[in-house]
């Protein structure tokens, strides 16, 4: 059973658990964090998703990311995730975005920028199943193609107005 904290959808702690997989009641929200991955040559990581992930299987995303477990700050879920999804290890992330979608969740968006071997990224079995790395323009056209997870645009958005100045 995985426990996260509640949250109000100002941030602040509810002082009760949601439990993964049940109804989160109205008016309380969880914590998600995203990483997008850029490499010090300018080039983008995106993640093929697990073709048996109930949202969005088989398409990609320009992050690795996932709930923040109980105790654990969207800053920490975002180093774990990062490292358990693809196997960077980041020294620092820099925060990008924050919203909510309005109903249950919180996204905090941060963005990776890593020296790593492009060739040492690894899957996470249930989660991803392949990985792509793509230069700016490419990474701009793919995130409007139908291989791309829709709904994850929209978060991105203000940060890839800054690639598209």
């Amino acid at each position: 059973m995985e426990l996260w904290d509640a949250y109000y959808a100002d941030g602040s702690l509810a002082g009760c658990d949601l439990v993964r997989g049940e109804p989160i009641p109205g008016g309380l929200y969880h914590l998600v964090s995203e990483v997008l991955v850029r490499h010090a040559d300018g080039s983008f990581l995106l993640m093929q998703r697990d073709r048996n992930k109930i949202g969005y299987p088989g398409l990609f995303e320009a992050s690795a990311g996932g709930s923040a477990l109980k105790g654990e700050s969207a800053y920490g879920a975002a180093l774990r995730e990062l490292r358990e999804e693809t196997g960077v290890a980041a020294a620092e992330l820099t925060p990008i975005y924050s919203c909510t979608n309005g109903k249950d969740t919180i996204y905090h968006g941060y963005l990776c920028v890593t020296d790593c071997d492009k060739s040492s990224v690894t899957l996470q079995e249930g989660e991803t199943i392949s990985h792509r790395w793509l230069d700016a323009d490419s990474f701009l056209t793919f995130v409007n193609t139908a291989d791309y997870v829709p709904i994850h645009i929209d978060r991105l958005e203000s940060y890839l107005n800054t690639l598209r100045a």
